[in-house]
């Protein structure tokens, strides 16, 4: 199982298990991978969802993660 998998496996366990803490960090790293891949759209797709989960945890990552999104022109 590449990278990949085993962060798509950790996310599917912090789904099951409704870890938003560990949801925003891991949907911060894949959109960390895909910026670095240069995948723009599923990047701000990742990184969507990580804002989301901040938000539902009260994480104040959230405002960090909103700005980025600003700042590529996805809000």
């Amino acid at each position: 199982m590449g990278d990949d998998g085993r962060l798509e496996a950790r996310l599917i366990a912090a789904h099951r298990v409704g870890d938003l803490a560990a949801l925003t960090r891991l949907y911060s790293e894949a959109a960390e991978g895909a910026d670095t891949r240069g995948d723009a759209d599923r990047a701000a797709f990742y990184r969507t969802h990580a804002m989301v989960f901040a938000l539902e945890a009260g994480d104040p990552w959230a405002k960090a993660l909103m700005e980025e999104l600003a700042r590529d022109g996805r809000v």
